[in-house]
């Protein structure tokens, strides 16, 4: 059981959402066990770390993880204790869309970002510009269920993802707000999962 900070700050990746994750990355038909095994993975939003962790757990090399509410950061370096993996990961305490110069560049990326404040490419971005992502690496994104996707498709055309519904009497007579803008940063859309209020989309960048 990982420890996870009181409080509403932090929203854990529920037990099922991180099963459905690895279920994914480990029996897709570009996926398999040589996704995780010996990879560089980083946990943006990391929070408890689960899921960092996880890829730890299940052949990963080395994680990093970017957090900078103070309870979480507790929680996630009691959690890297906890599994004695101190020596197989790095814990950077600070905004993620503002990140360090990366020590190396990593092939597998877990975004949880807070919903509905367009972080996913400004971040993804931002990492990009500091050498975080390795050609063709995986980025695995959550965010609600009826937010755009996070990224704009580099596949729109093969692609079978519906977009979300706006909400009742949205986009309807005088007055209405503008679309937002597309995402600032691209990939190919591999596969997309909704689970509750929860929607999973995984991507390869930088193919």
């Amino acid at each position: 059981m990982l420890a996870a900070p009181s409080g509403t700050t932090t929203r854990p990746t529920a037990d099922r959402v991180r099963q459905a994750v690895f279920d994914i990355l480990l029996h897709a038909p570009w996926g398999g066990p040589d996704l995780l095994n010996g990879a560089r993975v980083l946990d943006a939003f990391a929070g408890t770390g689960a899921l960092g962790l996880e890829a730890l757990s299940r052949g990963a090399d080395y994680a990093t993880f970017f957090e900078k509410d103070r309870a979480a950061l507790a929680a996630l370096r009691a959690n890297i204790a906890g599994c004695r993996w101190e020596d197989r990961s790095k814990v950077i305490p600070r905004d993620v869309t503002k990140p360090t110069h990366a020590p190396a560049p990593c092939s597998l990326l877990f975004l949880d970002p807070p919903y509905r404040q367009d972080l996913p490419g400004r971040t993804l971005a931002a990492l990009d510009a500091q050498g975080w992502i390795a050609p063709g690496a995986i980025a695995v994104i959550e965010t609600a269920a009826q937010e755009p996707l996070p990224l704009r498709l580099e596949n729109a055309e093969e692609a079978d993802v519906q977009p979300p519904a706006a909400p009742a009497g949205e986009g309807e007579g005088e007055g209405e707000e503008a679309p937002p803008p597309p995402p600032v940063y691209a990939g190919t859309l591999l596969a997309e999962r909704k689970h509750g209020a929860a929607r999973l989309t995984l991507w390869r960048l930088k193919a």
